[in-house]
This record gives C-alpha cells, sequence and structure tokens, in this order.
C-alpha cells in the first residue's frame, strides 16, 4: 500500500545497498508506488569473497533486482574512490541500508570503515543539497541489555557490529546537539530481526524463519537451542519498507527502533510453520555461544508518534504472507 500521499515526481533517490535484502525492497517498492521518482543504486554485489568465518563479503544479488528500473552504480562503501562516483549527483532522499551486517565478522577495521566512516560521506551529502539521509541501524546497539528496548538506554553492543552502528548513532546526537540548520534531516531507523522477500542471499546470515522454513520442508526436522523459549521481536520486511518511507516526511532528525513491538519465541514460529507446512520433529540442542540475546523487544513508542509508523503485520500475517516465498525456494 501506498504510504505517503507525495508521489516524489523528479526526486532523485539513492539506496545503497539497493541489490541486498532492505534496499532491494525499498526500491522495488518506490518503483510500484512512486514511479514517476529517479532512483539509483549503489552496491558492492557479491563475488567469491569471503570473510574468515567462510560467509562472502557482500550479499547484494542481482535477482533481488529483476524488474528494477533505474540507475546502477557499482561501489564499495570502504573505498573513497568508489563513493567519488555519487559525487556528481544530487539527491533528495538517500536510503543508506548498505553494511557488512554479519554480526559474526571479526575483522574490526573493516566493518568500522565500511559502516561508520562512511556515513560521513552520505551525512555532507544531504547537508550540501538539504536532503534527507534515513541510515539502517540495528538491535545490535543494545546487545544483551534488558527488553523492553529503548532508545538512549541499555547500548552495550556485544559485537563490532552493533558498534560500528552505535558509533553511527552517536555521531547523529553529536549533529543534533550542534546543528541548528533544520533543511536537512537524519533518521537512524534501529531494525529487530527482520524477515522476509529477497533476504535468501544472505546465506547462514538470513532470518531464523527462512532457516527454520527450509528445514521443516527439506528435512521434516529443524534443530533448535535448547528449549525454543528465547524471545525475539520479529517484524516483517513490509513493515520495515513502510517506516522508512514514512521517515521521508519528518523533518525532525532522530533515532527509532523499528520492530512489531512484540516478542516472540522460536517455538512461536515452530507452531505457526506447522499450520501452514504441516508437522515436523523438532530437535533441541546445546547452545555453544556464551554470548547469545535471550529477549530483545523493541519499544516503538517513538516511532509510532514521531513517524506515524504503525506495524501491520503479526508473526502470523507475516509467516503467512511470506510461506510461499519459502516453499518456493525449498522446492527450487
Amino acid at each position: 500500500m501506498k504510504y505517503i500521499y507525495d508521489d516524489l515526481k523528479d526526486k532523485n533517490i539513492l539506496i545503497t545497498g539497493g541489490a541486498g535484502f532492505v534496499g532491494s525492497n525499498i526500491a522495488h517498492y518506490l518503483n510500484k508506488y512512486h514511479p514517476k521518482a529517479n532512483l539509483f543504486i549503489f552496491d558492492k554485489f557479491r563475488s567469491n569473497d569471503r570473510f574468515h568465518n567462510g560467509n562472502l563479503t557482500s550479499l547484494g544479488h542481482f535477482k533481488n533486482l529483476l524488474g528494477f528500473r533505474g540507475e546502477i552504480i557499482i561501489g564499495d562503501l570502504a573505498k573513497k574512490e568508489d563513493l567519488a562516483k555519487l559525487d556528481k549527483y544530487e539527491f533528495d532522499y538517500i536510503f543508506h541500508e548498505g553494511a557488512i551486517s554479519d554480526t559474526t565478522c571479526l575483522d574490526q577495521e573493516l566493518v568500522l570503515k565500511t559502516n561508520y566512516e562512511s556515513l560521513d560521506y552520505f551525512i555532507n551529502k544531504v547537508k550540501q543539497h538539504n536532503g534527507t539521509l534515513i541510515y539502517a541501524s540495528s538491535a545490535a546497539t543494545y546487545g544483551n541489555s534488558k527488553a523492553p528496548n529503548i532508545i538512549g538506554e541499555g547500548e552495550i553492543p556485544e559485537n563490532v557490529y552493533g558498534f560500528s552502528k552505535l558509533s553511527m548513532d552517536m555521531r547523529l546526537r553529536e549533529i543534533m546537539q550542534q546543528e541548528e540548520n533544520d533543511d536537512f534531516t537524519i533518521i537512524s531507523l534501529r531494525y529487530f530481526n527482520v524477515y522476509g522477500k529477497n533476504e535468501f542471499f544472505k546465506g547462514s546470515t538470513a532470518s531464523m524463519i527462512l532457516q527454520l522454513g527450509l528445514q521443516a520442508i527439506k528435512n521434516k526436522k529443524i534443530r533448535l537451542f535448547e528449549f525454543g523459549e528465547q524471545l525475539r521481536d520479529f517484524v516483517y520486511i513490509k513493515d520495515v519498507v513502510q517506516a522508512n518511507i514514512k521517515a521521508i516526511e519528518s523533518h525532525k532528525s532522530g533515532i527509532y527502533n523499528v520492530g512489531s513491538g512484540k516478542a516472540r519465541s522460536f517455538n512461536d514460529i515452530v507452531n505457526i510453520l506447522k499450520t501452514h507446512i504441516g508437522d515436523f520433529e523438532v530437535e533441541y540442542i546445546k547452545n555453544p555461544y556464551t554470548f547469545y540475546q535471550n529477549h530483545t523487544e523493541a519499544d516503538i513508542t517513538n516511532t509510532i508518534n514521531d513517524l506515524f509508523y504503525e506495524p501491520r503485520y503479526s508473526l502470523e500475517s507475516g509467516i503467512e504472507d511470506y510461506i510461499d516465498e519459502i516453499s518456493n525456494i525449498a522446492n527450487d
């Protein structure tokens, strides 16, 4: 559905990480509901390069962009010469979704260069042209702090990815304290556990909903850490897109949580999947991780009040909307 009245005609809109999970969903949404906007995608696209943990260094995939209408610019956020490719453009809106989002990546220098250092380029870009920057932050900024997760409280990340996102948010806080210029807007959206279409190419970092769904369909058996009672705030991709689009109309810089506002257990996922694909076995295994989030839950009060965000998908309705895609992937 359309979330704002502005048709965004002739507006120049950049989406970094546009071939990735969230970025591609924003791109397709804008193509569909705001076809008169001029869209630009900046993405590294995947190669065979891998981190030491075996995961791919870039998750952007051309298949996520099939049917996309707009300009594609290939580049690496960690390379200034690649960012310079954007110098000639003036953007009204920037959706900065590009990042190293692998929470198990141990290359601290690369994560901080890619995620934190690149932010200043886009901040300067919207300052120069009085634009709006909306960037992806993360619930990883809270680490294992007690839920509900509230902006400004319990911001103790447990990995370098969460630290990089918190550093981005601290940079925004500095700007909000120093700047009196209302001609540009910067908004941070802290995503919780996002799931939905176009996440398949994230591989092992895809949502547990996709991973459990594929296990159940292919093997008739899934594995969960004992005893499946851990709680997460699962948010459907269409609600994440909604938050991004509605942020366009905000003229107030700020940091906002984006989740469903309700924590659900992994056992809940199991029960919902069974209603769609039938019965399967559940094996509970020991959790080998010393750090593991047992409960995340977004406080979305300010997101609702300031951005008029309205989560439309419960875990039940989100999985119902997604299950056909999961089945297609499993049977492909």
